[in-house]
Formats: C-alpha cells, sequence, structure tokens
C-alpha cells in the first residue's frame, strides 16, 4: 500500500504544478487570437515528425513497462514539458534543443526495442529531461500575438493524445506476436530519431 500511496502523491504533484504553470503561460504572451493560440498549440506537436515518433514511443514505452508506468510517463511527459515551454516562453536560452528532440527518439526507441525494464524513478527521469527539450521547442515556436495559455493547454492535449495512441497500440504487449511487433516499432523509432539527429547536427 504504501508505494500505491507515493505514487499517487508524484501524480498530485505534478499535476500541481501543471496546474501553477498555466497562469505563468497566461502572462508570458497575451494576445488577442486567443482562438488561434489554441488551435496553434493543438496542431504544434503533430506537425513534427521527430515530436510524433517521441511522443508516441513514450506511450509505447509506457505499456511495456505496464502498471503503474503506462500512465505516469504519459502523465509526467506533459508536465514536464510545460516547464521546458516555460523557458522558452520567457525567452530563455537552451544549447542543442533539435538535437535533444532526436536523442530522445533514439534513447526511447532504443527502450522501445530491446523491452529495457528500468525502475519507475529511472524510467520517470528519462522522459522528464527529454520532455524539457521537447517543450522548450513549443515555447520559443508561440506566435506573436497568441495566448500562451491556450497554445500551452493545446499542445499538452495533443501530447496526450499521441501518448494514448503509444498506449492503445502498445497493448498488443500482452500477445508474443504483438511483443515482437512492438519492438518492430521501437527499431523504426529509433533509426528514424538516429536520422534526425544527422539532420540536426549536419
Amino acid at each position: 500500500m504504501k508505494h500505491i500511496e507515493r505514487y499517487r502523491s508524484l501524480f498530485i504533484l505534478l499535476t500541481a504544478l501543471a496546474g501553477g504553470l498555466y497562469p505563468g503561460f497566461a502572462w508570458a504572451h497575451v494576445g488577442s487570437d486567443e482562438t488561434g493560440g489554441f488551435l496553434t498549440g493543438l496542431q504544434h506537436p503533430v506537425a513534427g515528425l521527430d515530436h510524433v515518433i517521441a511522443m508516441i514511443a513514450v506511450g509505447l514505452w509506457g505499456a511495456q513497462l505496464s502498471a503503474p508506468a503506462i500512465w505516469l510517463l504519459p502523465v509526467t511527459f506533459p508536465m514536464m514539458m510545460a516547464c521546458g515551454a516555460m523557458l522558452g516562453l520567457l525567452g530563455l536560452p537552451m544549447p542543442g534543443v533539435e538535437a535533444g528532440i532526436a536523442v530522445s527518439a533514439v534513447v526511447l526507441g532504443s527502450m522501445v526495442l530491446t523491452e529495457t525494464r528500468p525502475s519507475l524513478w529511472a524510467a520517470l527521469a528519462v522522459v522528464t529531461f527529454f520532455a524539457i527539450f521537447h517543450g522548450h521547442a513549443h515555447g520559443t515556436e508561440l506566435p506573436e500575438g497568441q495566448s500562451g495559455l491556450l497554445y500551452s493547454m493545446g499542445f499538452v492535449i495533443a501530447t496526450g493524445c499521441l501518448h494514448a495512441v503509444g498506449i492503445a497500440t502498445g497493448l498488443v504487449h500482452r500477445w508474443k506476436a504483438g511483443r515482437v511487433a512492438l519492438r518492430g516499432a521501437g527499431a523504426v523509432v529509433l533509426v528514424a530519431g538516429m536520422f534526425f539527429l544527422w539532420k540536426a547536427l549536419a
């Protein structure tokens, strides 16, 4: 029971953190085109394949790891991504963002390919680290005059949907053929990540 309470406390902490960050987003960029801000945020994560494959991979890996990682990883990633976005919205520089996003696909793809099963805290540390890079990229690309609050809500929702796709796909892990298929998907993410890393460093 103690470990269940620990996970519940972590979930509450992450949710509270997200709630605390949203007012900051609202003050960071106040504009007139608020509807546009939400739609822009909703579209931004799916506009780049490097973002898409990494976020789906989070869901795939969570499904492989099963409970509680299957829901803690997809909750942690958007929350920590919001922290990175705040840095971007405030104009704080972060070196190697594009390379970091590409490396996230390489690492997450490798985790899925090899069915790596670290401790829950290690898995959370991995997604937290890479979420900062993804979030910073979102934060720095907010169009001028659009609402930072609604923009952030949009990309958090879109990210959650991509995680859900990964989780739903990852449920095939219960069958032997499904486990093979997931490892193949991990290989695809890994190779794609290496390609994006090559582009980022070229």
